[in-house]
């Protein structure tokens, strides 16, 4: 590692975009209709500081409450605000945008199949929601099929001298910072003994990085069960975003996580998240063991800093079959297993991204903090499948699953004009709730398609800005997908909010309306000023309960907060084309001005993920090409 005084030091307020003036936003009072605040800047953290590295028991709750300081901290710094922006770089220093493409050179590459080659049609989309179809055995076709619909590549754009790749899973700013891995047992044609491999989406292959003891899925796991691994590379993000960049790899990772689980849907497999298991774990299973330590510095430089492309191990997924019944994992023996990966032979070293970086310390103190442990005692639990509700079959247009989930794109601009149906509005909602369709209980726990994938309680809401929905009134709504919290909701919000069931709103579905408002404008505004989230049908704010979560769990939910938010961004997406039109994640937000139009105070709610649905408008200029030359051959 390069020592400090070697590289160019940030100042330390550095503008990240062109400021914009201070100004304030027209917020209607339900009543009067008339100006009611002004929104200006909250302070940014004076300072952040690593938490003591070591604790004696009487310690621990002050550790605890030193750390959730911290992550606070780091929450509020990174907010945007009408007059200052989080901090990032000047400006886009195009000679070192990183390489979107991580391979580990000299390890083999297994080539996977490509569609036509692939063995089955994929069911309707709206059908998998509804129940998942018989468990496809796994073997190299299903494996192509299964990448191929999660997280490959779904085309190429050019325009004059200017080619770039799309993917299934989306991201912010299509810089995509995740990289996943497949842990499995043999399989015919790929390999004749268990294998941890690096997906390569360029390739559309899986990089062999080691084989494990032959015993270990048959102890651990179902048969005919794998593995995903996700990891996030920072600097990917923040090479254009800045200190904000950690809120949107998490992001990231829940589009990936909602992308594996619609794909495996695709194929009668289930997804389970194992949350037990710690940090190091994560890293042993995926071998990441391979990158060097990273020294910290003690504010942002900029150099020659190689060490800042290691990969953070975020989560990793269990793929099994739909319909195997009850089981348990046991992550102490698991736990104890992964220890030893740390001597296998690991193949293959990771490519360089980028010549030059730009280190947002920041970034780096938060991944440390919210580092997951060893967590025993809290189970492994298979929720039974729950179908979502089916208010308007004929809302979808009869597409399959493959084709939405590779169609998927972000739609860059809105029309402005193109307009929704109510019913169509209410079965988006449908799917975004958490417990499925359940005549009589209450939304909290997460067992319908894709949130099922995760192991804890609903903790993200929608407040919605309906702008171009056809029966329904313009205004501001409220989407509650966690019932449990409706009174702590309802008492943390303006008084004024009506908090009515709209006309036509099915029984079991929890939208509100809050209160009538052509609320474009203020949709625009809150929304860095962007056209996109006024010129939609609806545009969104995904509100999570945030500092109860994190003092009742612990701090390692900070990311994990961020993931739910991104599933349902990603079944958003899926939602808008397959009824015909597109949508698009808004990570430019301003915090404070969202809460503070919401009546919201404290930390108890936060704004972490905005979105709008709507007509998009293509650029004729940008010509789309195949993700993949053909079957056989490599892009």
């Amino acid at each position: 590692m390069l020592p400090l005084p070697s590289r160019l030091f940030l100042s330390s307020n550095p503008p990240l975009f062109h400021f914009l003036p201070a100004t304030s936003v027209v917020i209607p009072n339900p009543k009067a209709l008339i100006p009611i605040m002004s929104f200006s800047s909250s302070p940014a953290a004076s300072s952040f500081s690593t938490y003591p590295s070591k604790a004696n028991p009487r310690e621990e709750q002050d550790l605890e409450e030193h750390k959730l300081s911290q992550v606070l901290k780091y929450h509020n710094q990174t907010k945007h605000s009408f007059n200052k922006y989080a901090r990032g770089p000047h400006g886009l220093d195009w000679a070192n945008q990183p390489n979107p493409f991580r391979r580990y050179v000299s390890s083999p590459l297994l080539p996977l199949l490509h569609y036509p080659s692939l063995p089955t049609e994929p069911p309707l989309y709206s059908s998998v929601f509804l129940s998942l179809p018989p468990a496809k055995p796994l073997s190299k076709s299903t494996i192509s099929q299964f990448f191929y619909d999660s997280l490959a590549l779904s085309a190429w754009k050019t325009t004059g001298f200017s080619t770039w790749s799309l993917r299934v899973n989306p991201s912010s700013g299509n810089l995509h910072p995740t990289e996943a891995y497949i842990i499995a047992p043999p399989i015919e044609s790929l390999s004749d003994s268990p294998f941890v491999a690096h997906y390569a989406p360029k390739e559309h292959g899986l990089e062999v990085r080691a084989e494990i003891p032959s015993e270990f899925f048959e102890k651990f796991f179902p048969r005919n069960s794998f593995l995903v691994g996700l990891s996030s590379i920072f600097w990917r993000e923040a090479w254009k975003y800045g200190e904000r960049a950690f809120r949107y790899c998490n992001h990231d990772i829940g589009h990936a996580i909602a992308a594996v689980a619609m794909a495996a849907a695709g194929l009668g497999w289930d997804v389970k998240l194992i949350d037990g298991l710690g940090f190091e774990d994560l890293k042993n299973l995926m071998g990441l063991q391979i990158f060097p330590e990273f020294e910290i510095p003690s504010r942002p430089v900029k150099g020659r800093i190689p060490e800042i492309e290691f990969e953070h191990p975020d989560c990793v997924l269990l793929v099994y079959p739909n319909g195997v019944g009850d089981f348990d994992v046991d992550c102490k023996k698991l736990s104890s297993a992964l220890s030893e990966f740390s001597k296998l032979e690991w193949k293959g070293k990771p490519n360089s991204l980028s010549k030059e970086h730009i280190c947002w310390d920041i970034i780096y103190r938060t991944a440390e903090i919210v580092k997951k442990p060893l967590t025993l005692g809290l189970g492994f639990f298979i929720n039974p499948f729950q179908k979502s509700g089916l208010y308007s079959e004929s809302s979808y247009k009869g597409y399959t699953l493959r084709k939405v989930v590779r169609t998927r794109r972000s739609a860059v601009d809105m029309d402005g004009v193109t307009e929704m149906s109510r019913d169509t509005f209410y079965q988006i909602l449908s799917h975004c709730l958490p417990s499925g369709c359940q005549t009589g209980e209450r939304q909290k726990r997460q067992q319908a398609l894709p949130f099922r994938a995760f192991p804890w309680d609903a903790e993200v809401h929608a407040a919605l800005f309906v702008h171009r929905v056809i029966g329904l009134p313009r205004g501001l709504y409220f989407l509650v997908r966690n019932e449990n919290h409706f009174d702590e909701l309802k008492k943390s919000m303006s008084p004024d909010f009506v908090w009515a069931k709209p006309e036509g709103c099915p029984d079991d579905l929890p939208l509100y309306e809050l209160y009538r408002y052509n609320c474009q404008q203020l949709a625009k505004q809150l929304s860095c000023h962007q056209d996109i989230a006024s010129d939609g049908c609806f545009s969104l704010g995904m509100l999570a309960r945030f500092e109860p979560t994190l003092r009742e769990t612990n701090v390692w939910m900070y990311p994990c907060l961020f993931w739910e938010t991104g599933a349902l961004g990603q079944l958003l997406y899926l939602e808008a084309h397959a009824v015909g039109i597109s949508a698009t994640g808004i990570g430019c937000f301003f915090d404070d001005p969202v809460h503070q139009l919401l009546g919201l105070k404290g930390s108890n709610f936060q704004s972490l993920y905005h979105f709008t649905v709507g007509g998009p408008v293509l650029d004729k200029r940008i010509m789309s090409l195949p993700a993949y030359p053909g079957p056989d051959l490599d892009a």
